[in-house]
């Protein structure tokens, strides 16, 4: 199978640091939440989390993992049923800052449904959109994130992988020219 490494694991420590610092140029926490996407946007909320509380000396961020399964709208056109995670969210949302984070932005579809999901735990006062992977020119619906790590065009055939240490490798990004197995 044939891939190109997009980031590298020196690059992805770099632009999760450049997203930790974008986010406090606009935001105190204060009043500001994170919440990643199941089931891989959870992967970099929680270190975003664990970025921005050293960099603001030990606060607590309060980071929730959302699952939009049920709301997506391609749920009954897949060959396999997607499994559901489950919700961790122990906070409402009401009238707060929501930063919504996911890995790789293609579409715009899980975002949508990250939204509908969003709205059983209140009403937050803005939501913004932070992603590790930008693929640009594939958007379906009006959705643009705030903070982006990096940008890449790519064609609808090719699939961008984010691999994490923790699942036993390193933190990279891949771009594969067919779906990998």
């Amino acid at each position: 199978m044939d891939s190109k490494v997009l980031i590298n694991e020196e690059q992805f420590e770099l632009i999760l640091d450049r997203l930790a610092h974008q986010l406090l140029e606009h935001h105190d926490f204060s009043n500001t939440d994170l919440i990643g996407l199941q089931p891989r946007g959870i992967r970099v909320a929680r270190r975003l989390q664990v970025k921005l509380s050293e960099l603001l000396e030990g606060k607590e961020i309060r980071c929730g993992e959302l699952d939009a399964t049920f709301h997506r709208d391609d749920l009954m056109m897949r060959d396999k049923p997607i499994t559901p995670q489950a919700n961790k969210m122990d906070f409402l949302v009401n009238n707060r800052n929501v930063i919504l984070v996911d890995d790789v932005f293609f579409t715009g579809r899980t975002i949508r449904a990250g939204l509908d999901a969003l709205l059983a735990y209140g009403r937050p006062k803005k939501v913004e959109l932070a992603v590790l992977i930008d693929r640009r020119f594939s958007r379906e619906l009006p959705i643009e994130p705030t903070y982006i790590g990096k940008q890449i065009d790519s064609i609808g055939e090719q699939h961008v992988i984010v691999e994490w240490k923790e699942d036993g490798g390193s933190d990279r990004v891949l771009l594969f020219n067919s779906k990998p197995e």
